[in-house]
């Protein structure tokens, strides 16, 4: 439940304010954490222990105490010593760390929580219910932020988010798989989307020396407990619309999608019908790089001749015949708000389609 590493540093800090020495054993007899240079102790004797009904127990110069939660042995704290000052300090570290047993019990039991919240496997009665034990504020505004790292390559990605929020108890840090790290945020009443942006900038540049392997998406504010699986949905959508069709960007909201979010609830074999019936059988990807790179220049100057023209450093007439070229090969003349249009959703329709069949291999 705690980890060796936490355990350690609570016997060290212990250790420091007492000057006695420490050592956490298991109920197998196995040491966990130890302040002791050489440290020996019997199996039998803990074995004894174990099995006796007394919560301490002084044995051949240490003093040994029971740390249990829920009346469940957990630890055996052992304190070198035989005085009774060694004793009351033996006490007094046993019970810090049952106190952290219960402290990182709770988290737990909140972590379980969320994750089931997220992930929409709860009832509504039983939100409340939990909500209410747990001490979780159920109308409260929040929102959900999903940070995707490469947590294969770095493991710390969750502790150095966590250290970011974890000192504020109503926020919550989890994960639900090996790369998406999931924030849940409570709001302020006078905070806005802009300050969404400013948090998610501020986790960005926690991974500074890999921004470019991070992605981060956030939902839409919600007002109530039970809709944070909505705003984690959102995020989720949010996540893969900007990798298909924002891919310059490192921060995307679900308020910002625009068309990419109702192509990306488009059914493929739609799209498929779509793409036949404009580019009749042709795709996109058949055009060169120059026509490619016509279009998308073309489309960024809002459909103006001479201004595309300009920034590609070809003339006027260049331009032109490259847009009728693509209008005998399609049918569609760019200069034409409407056959621009469909172009461009086209466009992004193939991206999207794209995207799904590589998610398929």
């Amino acid at each position: 439940m705690i980890s060796n590493q936490v355990l350690q540093n609570t016997l060290e800090g212990l250790r420091e304010i007492s000057r006695t020495e420490f050592c956490i054993i298991d109920t197998d007899g196995k040491t966990l954490a130890s302040t002791y240079s050489e440290f020996e102790i019997q199996p039998q004797d803990i074995q004894a222990f174990v099995e006796s009904q007394a919560a301490s127990q002084l044995v051949k110069g240490y003093q040994y105490f029971k740390v249990c939660d829920d009346y469940q042995l957990e630890y055996i704290l052992v304190a070198h010593g035989e005085d009774e000052d060694t004793y009351m300090v033996g006490k007094l570290a046993a019970f810090q760390i049952q106190s952290l047993i219960v402290a990182y019990k709770e988290r737990f039991d909140k972590d379980s929580f969320i994750k089931n919240l997220l992930l929409d496997n709860l009832l509504l009665v039983d939100i409340y219910n939990r909500a209410k034990k747990l001490h979780i504020d159920i109308e409260v505004r929040r929102v959900v932020f999903i940070v995707e790292t490469n947590r294969e390559k770095d493991g710390n990605e969750l502790e150095k988010i966590r250290s970011l929020f974890g000192g504020k108890s109503k926020d919550f840090v989890t994960a639900v798989d090996e790369k998406n790290i999931i924030v849940v945020k409570e709001l302020a009443e006078n905070e806005t989307y802009d300050d969404l942006r400013k948090t998610a900038e501020v986790i960005l540049n926690l991974f500074r020396s890999e921004a470019d392997g991070v992605h981060i998406a956030y939902g839409t504010v919600i007002n109530e407990l039970k809709e944070v699986s909505r705003s984690y949905k959102e995020a989720r959508m949010a996540l893969d619309v900007g990798k298909i069709f924002f891919e310059e960007r490192n921060i995307i909201a679900y308020s910002q999608l625009g068309i990419g979010r109702l192509i990306y609830q488009l059914p493929i074999p739609l799209c498929k019908m779509f793409i036949k019936e404009i580019f009749d059988g042709k795709s996109p990807d058949d055009f060169d790089e120059e026509i490619l790179s016509t279009i998308n220049k073309f489309f960024e100057n809002s459909l103006n001749v001479s201004e595309t023209s300009r920034q590609l450093y070809i003339h006027r007439n260049t331009l032109v015949y490259r847009l009728d070229k693509l209008q005998k090969s399609t049918g569609l003349d760019l200069r034409v708000f409407e056959d621009a249009i469909t172009f461009k959703i086209a466009l992004m329709v193939v991206k999207y389609m794209k995207y799904m069949e590589s998610l398929e291999y």
